[in-house]
Formats: structure tokens, sequence, C-alpha cells
């Protein structure tokens, strides 16, 4: 689709210097951008890219003042980043604007599906279930028996969502994410095997959660596991059984948050972070990448770090300590060369 420099910006209500009636077609970075893409300058480390750039639109603060000629025609906006983040937004939604169901696909007799849905081909859907309005479900997605999904939610291609659990509006659940498997439920035997225990509960995710590519929520083993509302995941996280993420919780790739446990509201958790399971999280903990939490954290608002978990600052004094390691060694060393020295005399004397 094209829009006109002037389309644009009435949608972000700034102002245009040049001709209003340049038309671009593609997004880029001011950098790579080439005759009818529109492009955004909110660095001044970029502006070199200004005067240079073949964009054929560019949005830049209403303040920018110029140092050369602009071949491109200039939005001037109060914030150009947040006005490029609003079309980027609305990009993606007329790309996505899907609808109608598409064959072959599987809706089972007794499923209630809502207004303005999108089915995708192959995409299973299963027995009494619900689907709410403006709902999005790609191919090869799969919703099990009995799931509920609100209003405005997405599934994209090869998304799975097992029986029983229940989606709330405007969730966004990304493919090969996983939500209901069961959870790691074995019971030791006294020969050494394992038998498994049958997981019953469910998956409760609230509203506007995001859940990133291969990501794994598991059902409950009786009640529910629990992501509220606001909840950002990202791609390769493995959420346990009967875990509770409290809202508006974000977490980055490859953590693993063991069963039962619970992290509070307003968490940031980084990278590669492993939770052991039946702990707390207080409210606002920050949570450095890479580190181990094997105990409850009591205190909000508090930052962690380690491979074994100690308070954020301590963990950076370790740091700087292991840093100084060569040198502190090479300073022993010395001092026992003049410490040997010195018993020599001793002997002497």
């Amino acid at each position: 689709m094209q829009f006109t420099a002037l389309e644009i910006s009435l949608l972000l209500k700034g102002t245009v210097e040049g001709d209003p009636q340049k038309t671009v077609s593609q997004l880029a970075k001011i950098e790579e951008a080439k005759k009818g893409c529109l492009s955004f300058l909110a660095n001044p480390k970029y502006e070199q890219y200004l005067y240079t750039t073949q964009a054929s639109v560019v949005i830049v603060n209403k303040d920018l003042n110029l140092t050369e000629p602009v071949q491109a025609t200039l939005i001037r906006t109060d914030n150009a980043y947040s006005a490029f983040s609003v079309l980027l937004e609305k990009f993606n939604s007329l790309r996505l604007n899907k609808s109608g169901i598409e064959q072959p696909c599987f809706i089972h007799p007794s499923a209630t599906i809502g207004n303005n849905v999108y089915i995708g081909a192959f995409a299973y859907i299963g027995a009494d279930v619900k689907i709410g309005d403006n709902c999005k479900i790609y191919p090869h997605a799969y919703v099990g028996d009995n799931v509920v999904l609100g209003d405005t939610v997405t599934l994209f291609a090869g998304a799975k969502v097992y029986f029983d659990c229940v989606i709330g509006n405007q969730v966004i659940i990304h493919s090969g994410a996983v939500i209901g498997s069961d959870g790691f439920g074995f019971a030791p035997s006294a020969d050494g095997t394992y038998n498994k225990i049958s997981q019953i509960g469910n998956v409760v995710v609230e509203d506007s959660v995001e859940i990133g590519s291969n990501t794994t929520i598991d059902r409950a083993t009786m009640g529910s596991t629990l992501i509220r509302k606001g909840v950002k995941l990202d791609n390769l996280i493995q959420i346990a059984h009967n875990v509770e993420i409290g809202s508006n919780t974000v977490i980055a790739a490859q953590t693993g948050v063991s069963g039962s446990t619970k992290i509070e509201e307003n968490a940031t958790i980084g990278g590669q972070v492993g939770i052991v399971g039946h702990i707390s999280i207080a409210k606002g903990t920050q949570i450095q990448a890479k580190t181990g939490v094997n105990r409850t954290i009591k205190e909000p608002g508090k930052k962690w770090g380690g491979a074994i978990l100690q308070p954020y600052q301590e963990h950076l004094r370790s740091q700087v300590i292991v840093q100084q390691l060569p040198e502190l060694k090479k300073r022993i060393e010395e001092l026992e060369k003049i410490i040997a020295e010195l018993r020599k005399q001793q002997e002497i004397q």
C-alpha cells in the first residue's frame, strides 16, 4: 500500500516540509533506505545520513536544525522515535490484516466462533472451544478441546494451546509456543523408575500478554499455571507447572522457572536465568542474565546477579575483584619472595 507524506503527517499530527504528495510504500533504516521508503531520524549519531539518504520521506524532531540541503520530504513531529513506532504498529497491523476461514481446516461443530475471525489453512479447532471476536489463528495452529480465547487473540502459525486452557483478550502467542503441555511431574519408585503424575490442571493467560516463539508453559498438576495481565515472555522460555508470573513482568530468552514458584508483579528477568521451584520473588525484582536463583527473594525492588544468587552490588564488586586476580597473584608471589628473604636473613643472624 502507498501513503503520501501528507497522509502520514495527519496520522502523526506532524507538519510536512517538502512535497506533501510524495509517496512511500516501505519502511527502512535511514542509512539503507531507497526511493519509495519512509525512514526516521531520532539519534543525532545518524544525522549525517539525513543528507545522503535516498528515502522519499523522513520523520524528524521538530527542533532539528538542518546544516545541509535535504532531498527527502520531512515530517516534523514532537518525538520522531515515538512517531515511527506508531507507524511500525500501523504497518504491521495492515500486513497481518487477514479475515475469513481458509480451507482445509478443522472446526468442531460444537465450537463457538466470534465475529471477524481469521482461521488459516490446516488449523485445528477442538470441541467446545470458544473463540472471541477479531481473533486470528494462523495455519497449522492447534486449539484443543474446551479452550477459551478472548477477543483479539493472535495465534501465529504452529502455536499450540492444549485442552482446557484459558487465554484472555489481546494476547499474542508466537509460532511454536506450547501452552498447556504436561507439567514435569514424576514420582520415584523403589526400583529407581519414575511413575508419571497426571497433570489435570490448566494454564490461564490474562489480558495483554505476549508469548514468544518456542516458549512452553506447562499446565498445573491441579489448579492453574497463571500468567498475569501484561506479562511479556521472550522466545525459548520454560514456565513449569503451577508457576505464577505477576502482572507486567518481563522475562528474556532461555530462562527457566521451576514448578510452583511465584514471581510478583513488575519483575525484570534477564536471559538464561535459572529459578528453582517452590520459592517466591518479590515485586519489582531485577535479575541479571545467567543468574541462578536458589532461594526466595523477599525485598521488593532489588537488583540481583551471579551464578550463585547474591545482592547485585556485591556481585558487581566480586566481578571487579575477579578481574584483579592476576595482578593480586603477582603481588602475593612478590611478597612471598620478600618474606622468604627476611627469614633467611633471620636465620643467618
